[in-house]
C-alpha cells in the first residue's frame, strides 16, 4: 500500500486519501530538509503542489497541478496508477492518520448523538484522538466523487 507525506498546500487532498485509507502524513512546515528526511524515514512518496521537484527525490516526489480535489485525485492515480478501493475506506482517522478500530456501540452511546445511535449499528473510534465515525450521508458523497472520476477507481 502507498504511503504518502502531502504538504501544507493540499489539505484537503490529504484528508481524502486518509478518507480513501491510505497512511497519509500532512506535513505543514516550509521546511524542504526535514521534510526529505520524513518521506525517507517513513518511506512515503511526496504529493505536493510546488513547481520544482525535490532533486534528491525526484521518483519519490508527485506534484500536482490542479487546484480542483477531483482533478488531484485523478492525477495522483494516473501518475501512481493508484487504485481507489471503497473497502478500504474510512480505515484510518481524518484527523490524525490513525488506524481506526470497531467499537462496540454500547460503550460509545454517550459519544454520539441520539438518532445517529438509534439509527447505526456500526461504529468506528480512533485511539488516538477518540473520534467517532459512522456511515452516514457522507459515505455517499464520497463514492459519488469516486464514481465521477471515470474510469476503473
Amino acid at each position: 500500500m502507498n504511503k504518502f507525506i502531502v504538504t501544507k498546500e493540499l489539505g484537503k487532498l490529504a484528508r481524502w486519501l486518509r478518507i480513501l485509507g491510505f497512511d497519509t502524513v500532512y506535513y505543514t512546515s516550509s521546511n524542504i530538509g526535514s521534510l526529505i528526511i520524513e518521506a525517507l524515514r517513513g518511506d512515503r512518496v511526496i504529493v505536493t503542489r510546488r513547481r520544482a521537484k525535490i532533486d534528491e527525490l525526484e521518483k519519490r516526489t508527485v506534484v500536482i497541478t490542479s487546484s480542483e480535489l477531483k482533478e488531484q485525485l485523478r492525477e495522483l492515480r494516473t501518475k501512481l496508477n493508484l487504485h481507489f478501493d471503497e473497502s478500504k475506506m474510512f480505515k484510518r482517522c481524518v484527523l490524525c492518520n490513525s488506524v481506526l478500530f470497531e467499537a462496540d456501540k454500547n460503550s460509545i452511546k454517550n459519544e454520539v448523538p441520539e438518532y445517529v445511535f438509534n439509527t447505526h449499528n456500526i461504529f468506528m473510534k480512533c485511539n488516538c484522538c477518540k473520534k467517532i465515525y459512522w456511515e452516514g450521508t457522507h459515505w455517499g458523497n464520497i463514492k459519488n466523487v469516486l464514481s465521477s472520476l471515470g474510469g476503473e477507481s
